[in-house]
């Protein structure tokens, strides 16, 4: 399938509430909870909802709201078990993982979910996670040329024996993983899965990713992307896929979504949004055109700390849903989506946003455009 194809239906991913805090840096209440117990059951309505996916976040240390973390790899091998269509993408950090490792985890994790295991490689942007356990930082690119050995191997493993690869950063021999991951018709192997807004990490997914992931953005940014992925893809006769993080706030008016939002920011936290900001600040300046993550991100999109806010799905079920539409137009294949109050909003999207989604993709489908607001 061509990612270019517009009659290919869009596909919705969830955040997993794995951390404590929920998904907003604010006292504001949010009826969200880390507990597997409750994961268990949002992971049973979201894939009942129209989910396909859902994104494991990774943190090792109590940071930014985050004071308890749930391990990304463990947490979605028991939501992988808890359900029956889901499929879960585990987040994790080349330098804090080998890819062998990796690989054969999610080897056994595809094969007990038949099919169900991704992955999304983290190049990294919280230095004292890696100092702290004793592990070298390396500056912004060396991270990208790293994680993109890292796929390279992880990809090597997925699809045949006696594997060789030499790199700066790895190097394997002859290597064999047994079992294979389990056989998907049209999958050569499990999704691969990356982040990162910088020119390196763009580079990085035209040439090995088959999933660009990118923060909120406006229709701009994102279409800006898109054109830089696709253009570096080409090159290497290759295609692929993109998703953009957004945080939804549906109500019955633009105004009461409005004011959520607003209450949102005026409650934030502001000492661990300001942590946060200094952490990854370096992020975008430590690439000379500055175009790393959260490079432009003003402290209002820092609330919410993958710019959620930026893509703008806050207002009506019926404005949400032509956004996302134009979101579609310009290249987005998967819409990733973060919650206040998890249980009640994702159920809301799957009743009243979902449906009019895929009304107006009728719509494009038949005449090139849906209809206006």
């Amino acid at each position: 399938m061509s990612d270019d194809n517009p009659a290919e239906p869009l596909r919705f991913a969830y955040w997993v509430p794995n951390v404590s805090g929920g998904l907003v840096t604010s006292t504001i209440e949010q009826r969200t909870e880390f507990t597997f117990e409750y994961n268990e059951k949002l992971a049973r309505l979201a894939e009942n909802s129209g989910f396909e996916y859902a994104l494991s976040q990774v943190r090792y240390a109590s940071s930014y709201g985050a004071a308890q973390q749930h391990d990304p790899a463990a947490f979605s091998l028991g939501l992988l078990l808890a359900t029956e269509r889901l499929k879960l993408i585990v987040a994790a950090h080349p330098g804090l993982w080998h890819p062998a490792i990796l690989a054969k985890f999610g080897i056994t994790a595809d094969v007990l979910s038949q099919g169900r295991f991704a992955v999304n490689i983290v190049s990294g942007w919280f230095k004292d996670e890696f100092t702290g356990l004793g592990e070298p930082w390396l500056e912004h690119d060396e991270r990208y040329r790293r994680a993109e050995e890292f796929i390279r191997v992880l990809r090597g493993l997925w699809t045949g024996p006696n594997f060789e690869f030499g790199g700066d950063f790895y190097r394997i021999h002859d290597f064999s993983l047994r079992p294979q991951p389990h056989d998907v018709p049209g999958r050569a192997h499990p999704e691969i899965f990356q982040g990162g807004n910088s020119t390196a990490a763009r580079r990085q997914a035209g040439r090995v990713s088959d999933w660009y992931l990118s923060n909120g953005k406006d229709f701009d940014g994102f279409a800006e992307q898109v054109s830089d992925v696709r253009a570096v893809a080409a090159e290497h006769g290759r295609t692929v896929r993109f998703g953009i993080n957004g945080f939804l706030i549906a109500r019955d008016t633009e105004a009461a979504a409005r004011d959520v939002l607003r209450e949102i920011v005026d409650k934030a936290d502001r000492g661990a949004v300001e942590g946060f900001r200094e952490q990854v600040r370096q992020a975008g300046k430590s690439t000379s055109d500055g175009k790393g993550m959260w490079a432009d991100s003003e402290f209002a999109d820092l609330v919410q700390y993958n710019d959620g806010f930026r893509t703008g799905l806050i207002g009506t079920p019926e404005q949400i849903a032509h956004r996302i539409i134009e979101y579609k137009k310009r290249g987005a294949n998967l819409i990733l989506l973060g919650f206040l109050h998890y249980l009640e909003d994702v159920e809301h999207f799957g009743t009243h946003v979902l449906p009019i989604v895929r009304e107006l993709e009728a719509e494009l489908d038949r005449t090139g455009d849906p209809v206006g607001v």
